[in-house]
């Protein structure tokens, strides 16, 4: 079936390439117009209904019309010679925020906003906050709605923002902004520059990467040509999918898909160019279309493997619990399988089309290259594999053991991050509040029996919270119009996205909860805190299934396609062996070397699924031609070292470009996102040039054809395509 596809795409270059060329400009403007439509913002959204800060949530919106798409922003507001706050500013206050309750911020726009972007113009929602207790200030609390990614509704904060300001000012004080918009906003434009640059700077290396290593005007830029369009249909098509089902993406979700299939589609176009190059330097006569059908029919069975190997990995997150892993999983997997459709059709007819051109203007198909680097580590795993294998475990166990006292931190504090705005004003008003008065922690209380609440009724308990430890101040209660539930406000003393806010949630907080509980109610807590020691056991959870499902899955699709049960075992223990190290090379770095808290709780999940998946296209790619090379006479470590010559290049080349791909996001300010990007790039790295390159050629020559056990290949006859080389000699010793 594969070569069929390959073969069809290679028969009728430019119908497939026309093909595409509508799907990926078609699906990408689909997209972009409604990616912010099909992201739903925050985590508490993707927690089951089984959890405690998911049940409060149910109650926020029920009974107090909270809504899921409504973004908080909280107003400082203070004289602007810093003295205290007196009644004639009191009363300014209120006449000004009651001015900007009643008017429509409209949102601005530009004549390059397409004609179907959705307008986020509204009236904002403005409470009456409260007064620090040395009067130097007032916070008002202001409500916008929509996703908070998306850039019409950040436009309109940013008219808010404006208008606020000047009220303000008119009036003789100074305003400050934050909480999550506000937060969110600061943080895109202090990236938004770095991530310009970023981008620049990773996709140009990339570029220089491909000249440098083919000499060539096409085969540097027609690679991210080819990502461009099938990623912009990848994305399209999940996109779409997910305003189709109506299961909503996490924010992350799309920019996560993006910077994933650029990174393994030039990995597949780079095995293609390498071979495709290989093949016409063997055959002069042949014609371009003859050798891309030959040669993405032999690397199409690799590739697909590859692929179906992280479309595997990932879609075992569809168990995940916590619904941001469940609809992340199955996302990236449809986003690969476009991706390995793309591999298998787009790609294959750029060759047949371009042919001898797509090198243009290298000379290097006229000569047979120089032997380099790549065949002299051939020849030294065939001589030494002992030596290499105990070296790179030597290396891969040493970075091992930084797992030793590793943490997990689900901090969301950002204290490490970008210093905005934002930041210096919350900074502001935990001088002279709790910690937690602009992100509070909120017990909310409803009556089972349908009787109605008063605030005596909920008394004992909003008492006996306000003598836990760590609770800064007890907010009045709030009745629901009903009277059928209440909401009691927890200001808590330490900053709400750190560990101490959660431990004291999850554990005296809703102790106390429910030793205090009224008679004939249910009571939940809710807020940031809440949520994340709701998502740490979530994750705990998920991570024991996901894990060894993922493992099997993987070895499954590996033992298909090697066709023995040593190989796979071995590229499994030494996949292990690379997650295991990457992990604890993160440790080494931000928890012991940079002090941080511990490593990012989505870390482990993520290196995972990425270094253990794409870590093992690299090593089905070097395994497969291993193989394809002991077909051919000669001993067994003779063609590890014929492999090891004209596979390291390619691995080397797309390790590096996947690397550079990931490890632009270590340049954010947010730590996770920091952690990730350092993390991934690492792994990456050493699948590529410890696993695949050193450690899995070396187990080949050592063990020979017994690593194919039972089925191993037998050397074929002169008519057999690679038969038509010389053998080399590999001196073994």
């Amino acid at each position: 079936m594969i070569r069929a596809l390959t073969g069809c795409s290679t028969r009728n270059p430019w119908k497939v390439i026309a093909l595409w060329a509508v799907l990926g400009i078609g699906l990408t403007i689909l997209g972009q117009v409604f990616v912010f439509r099909a992201t739903q913002p925050g985590n508490d959204g993707f927690l089951p209904a089984t959890y405690d800060s998911a049940a409060a949530l149910r109650i926020s919106e029920e009974s107090f019309g909270a809504r899921p798409d409504s973004d908080p922003v909280t107003v400082l507001v203070a004289r602007t010679d810093g003295g205290a706050l007196g009644a004639a500013d009191e009363r300014r206050i209120g006449e000004v925020s009651a001015r900007l309750a009643g008017r429509k911020i409209v949102m601005p726009r530009s004549k390059d906003d397409p004609p179907f972007t959705q307008d986020h113009s509204q009236v904002p929602r403005i409470g009456g906050g409260m007064t620090a207790p040395d009067r130097s200030f007032r916070l008002l609390s202001v409500a916008l709605k929509g996703n908070p990614q998306d850039p019409g509704v950040q436009a309109t904060y940013r008219e808010f923002r404006e208008q606020t300001r000047t009220a303000f000012r008119e009036a003789g004080l100074r305003t400050g902004f934050t909480g999550g918009l506000a937060a969110t906003v600061d943080t895109a434009d202090a990236e938004k520059t770095r991530s310009t640059v970023v981008g620049a700077v990773v996709m140009g290396l990339i570029v220089l990467l491909h000249v440098l290593v083919f000499r060539s005007v096409f085969a540097a830029l027609l690679p991210l040509l080819a990502m461009a369009v099938i990623g912009g249909a990848a994305a399209g098509a999940v996109i779409l999918g997910s305003m189709a089902t109506g299961i909503r993406l996490a924010p992350s979700t799309p920019g996560l898909i993006n910077v994933v299939l650029m990174g393994i589609g030039i990995d597949y176009f780079l095995f293609l160019l390498f071979r495709f190059r290989e093949q016409l330097r063997l055959h002069p006569g042949q014609t371009g279309r003859e050798a891309a059908a030959e040669v993405a029919g032999r690397v199409g069975t690799a590739v697909t493997s590859a692929a179906l190997t992280i479309v595997a990995a990932f879609a075992t997150l569809g168990l995940a619990s916590f619904g941001q892993f469940r609809v992340l999983g199955p996302a990236i997997a449809v986003s690969v399988l476009v991706m390995l459709l793309g591999s298998l059709t787009l790609m294959p007819a750029l060759l047949a089309v371009t042919g001898r051109k797509m090198f243009w203007p290298s000379r290097a198909l006229k000569r047979e290259p120089r032997e380099g680097l790549a065949g002299r580590l051939g020849r030294l795993t065939a001589r030494r594999p002992v030596a290499l294998v105990l070296a790179s475990v030597a290396l891969l166990g040493a970075l091992t053991a930084g797992l030793a006292g590793m943490r997990v931190d689900y901090g969301q504090s950002g204290a490490d991050g970008e210093r905005t705005a934002a930041v210096e004003t919350a900074a502001e008003v935990s001088r002279a509040l709790p910690a937690g008065v602009s992100d509070p922690t909120s017990v909310f209380v409803a009556a089972r029996n349908g009787a109605p609440l008063d605030a005596e009724r909920v008394a004992g308990l909003a008492g006996a919270l306000a003598g836990v430890p760590g609770v800064g101040r007890v907010a009045p209660t709030v009745l629901s119009e009903d009277r059928k539930a209440a909401r009691i406000d927890l200001l808590l003393s330490v900053e709400s996205g750190g560990q101490e806010a959660r431990d004291l949630v999850s554990g005296p907080v809703r102790g106390t909860v429910r030793a205090h509980l009224p008679a004939g109610t249910e009571a939940h807590v809710g807020g940031t805190a809440s949520v994340f020691a709701d998502i740490a056991v979530a994750v705990d959870k998920d991570l024991k299934v996901i894990f060894p499902v993922a493992a099997v899955l993987i070895a499954v699709i590996l033992l298909v396609l090697l066709r023995s049960l040593l190989a796979p075992l071995a590229l499994m223990l030494a996949v292990g062996l690379g997650f295991a190290a990457t992990l604890g090379a993160s440790t080494l770095v931000f928890q012991h070397g940079l002090g941080r808290a511990g490593v990012d709780f989505t870390l482990p999940l993520v290196l995972f699924l990425f270094v253990v998946a794409l870590g093992t296209d690299y090593n089905i790619l070097i395994s497969d031609r291993i193989r394809e090379e002991m077909e051919r006479p000669g001993p067994a470590r003779t063609a590890v070292a014929r492999a090891v010559r004209h596979t390291a290049p390619a691995i080397a080349t797309a390790g590096l470009v996947l690397a550079a791909s990931f490890g632009s996001l270590a340049v954010s300010p947010h730590p996770g996102t920091q952690q990730t990007g350092f993390a991934t790039a690492v792994g990456i790295l050493l699948s590529a040039f410890v696993l695949s390159i050193v450690l899995v050629p070396a187990l080949a020559a050592l063990l020979g054809r017994s690593l194919w056990w039972p089925l191993r290949p037998r050397p074929r006859g002169g008519d057999h395509p690679v038969a038509r080389h010389a053998p080399e000699r590999v001196p073994v010793g």
